[in-house]
């Protein structure tokens, strides 16, 4: 028996409602958009803060990297960020088996990749057989596909994708800029070719990529075919997007603030202040998903010490963090999960500050403190190195105050920046003893994708209990039941201290007063369809 569903709703009992914010930090309208209806036309510059070293939708991890990819490659499905609901975009409606494991989608007639390539079935089994083979990059698009075992091209515009196992993730999966789909001709080059350059559907096309410069993106003639939540039919409205690296979040403020560009990312707490009683607007949202944490590497003693781990939550003060590093939007992390995530349960009450707990703690487990204050054990002091890529202009100064927090209760953390380009690799290599870091998705099943001892596996975890909630989760279609596991799942991930969650990411986006109808979708990643500018 199948199911036809066209949309596929989210339990809302279960899904806290995404919320979006836009304040107006001078006279100007908390509003986007001005009395005049959009015009085709016109360019929009944005000043991003990193380059992922890499174009690839299927391939970066990063918001800055994504903002840019995103444009480029379209989804099968697309998921309001309101209510969840899973909805049509380049497949028009979806057959779900009983058990999860078969998802057949029936595709839009006459969608094509922008060099002229249709966006057929047979293009869609070509895009999920090639993520397996790629690299440790592609560990995300992989994590999605987990247990799939193939597509079959049913006809010219059905395909039917398969799992061993039940797949409740697999829907919004198909949402995600991870599975967006390319050109055949893209998915069959190697990773580092396609870091250079792919070929989307989507309504805007590569134009130009200098590493660590820019990214220039064009609007795809022809492109009709959109989500059905965009706000209009047909093309996009820009000519044309430009995506400039600056590092320095000084300089993106300036350069918004002069008009030199149009919006900027990673607002930082004196930024909001600068803008205060200027024509900026701010635009939030809280990103779901995992949230920014220290994530062990089980593959090396301290690491693996489940005392030293809980003993460094302990120390850690995030609200202190919160109030000192980022901006009045963002939230202290209440459990691995953001609370805009689907089945968010919060483990609050495990994630207090107490120095003195801590203390006891180590000195129970034969740890004392020596002349310089740090705690030492059989003639090794307790000293950990944080490893972290400089994604987000937050992260140091996050770190340098957990870094305080921790030395001042005799706890030594090392500071050690990655390159971004680097990051994949170290992560690969288990390179870290603790790295820095958050996975956006609009899924619990990130945590799967994470953690899994069975996957890839990243921090070395062992085979545990946290396996059998990691999994029975993925497999479970009854929204109810779902939700019990996860709710189990997170009390355990925070009561054995698996990682420490810290604070969830907000993604901060400033704009100038020409530039209108910037939105984001469900994990938080602007789409820039509908976007336009103003004289």
């Amino acid at each position: 028996m199948r199911l036809q569903r066209t949309h596929l709703r989210i339990s809302l009992s279960f899904l806290p409602l995404a919320s979006l914010a836009l304040t107006a930090c001078g006279g100007a309208s908390a509003d986007s958009s001005d009395a005049r209806s959009p015009s085709p036309g016109g360019n929009a510059t944005f000043a991003v803060s990193s380059d992922a070293g890499c174009v690839d939708p299927q391939q970066v991890g990063s918001n800055d990297a994504i903002w840019s990819a995103r444009q480029v490659v379209d989804s099968l499905t697309d998921q309001d960020p309101e209510s969840g609901e899973i909805v049509p975009w380049l497949a028009e409606s979806w057959d779900i088996n009983d058990d999860a494991t078969e998802f057949t989608f029936h595709l839009h007639d006459g969608a094509t990749f922008s060099d002229g390539e249709p966006v057929d079935a047979e293009s869609v089994k070509a895009n999920f057989d090639a993520i397996g083979d790629l690299g440790a990059r592609g560990t995300l698009a992989q994590g999605y596909l987990t247990g799939y075992t193939g597509a079959t091209v049913v006809d010219p515009q059905t395909v039917t994708i398969s799992f061993d196992e039940p797949n409740a993730q697999f829907l919004q999966a198909t949402s995600t800029h991870s599975l967006g789909l390319l050109s055949p001709q893209s998915a069959k080059l190697s990773d580092d070719e396609r870091c250079e350059g792919v070929v989307g559907s989507g309504p805007f096309v590569l134009e130009d990529y200098t590493p660590d410069q820019s990214i220039i993106l064009a609007k795809r003639d022809g492109y009709d075919w959109g989500s059905s939540l965009f706000t209009h039919d047909g093309e996009a409205y820009l000519d044309q997007i430009t995506f400039q690296i600056v590092p320095e979040s000084g300089v993106r403020a300036g350069s918004l603030q002069s008009g030199e560009v149009d919006a900027i990312s990673s607002i930082g707490p004196q930024d909001e202040a600068a803008f205060t009683g200027t024509d900026v607007q701010l635009q939030d949202r809280s990103n779901p998903g995992v949230v920014f944490n220290l994530g062990f590497n089980y593959g090396r003693p301290l690491g693996a010490d489940p005392v030293v781990r809980e003993a460094i939550s302990k120390v850690i003060d995030r609200q202190q963090i919160v109030d000192t590093v980022y901006t009045s939007q963002t939230l202290p992390a209440t459990s691995i999960l953001a609370s805009t995530t689907p089945y968010y349960a919060s483990q609050e009450e495990l994630l207090g500050t107490d120095i003195d707990g801590a203390q006891q703690l180590l000195e129970d487990d034969g740890w004392s403190a020596g002349e310089d204050g740090i705690y030492a054990k059989n003639g090794k002091k307790l000293s950990l190195t944080i490893s972290w890529s400089a994604v987000i202009g937050t992260n140091k100064p996050a770190l340098e105050l957990i870094q305080q927090q921790a030395a001042a209760a005799g706890i030594d953390l090392q500071l050690q920046e990655v390159q971004i380009s680097e990051t994949t690799a170290v992560l690969a290599e288990g390179d870290f003893d603790i790295f820095w870091g958050n996975i956006t998705r609009a899924d619990p099943d990130i945590l799967r994708s994470s953690y899994w001892s069975g996957g890839a596996n990243r921090y070395q975890l062992p085979a545990s209990e946290l396996d059998d909630l990691l999994v029975a989760q993925s497999a479970e279609i009854d929204p109810a039941i779902r939700a019990d596991v996860l709710a189990e799942l997170q009390e355990t991930f925070v009561q054995d201290y698996v990682s420490v969650p810290v604070v969830e990411l907000t993604t901060v986006l400033a704009h100038g007063p020409h530039i209108h109808d910037i939105t984001y979708d469900a994990s938080s990643r602007i789409q820039l369809f509908d976007t336009y500018v103003s004289a």
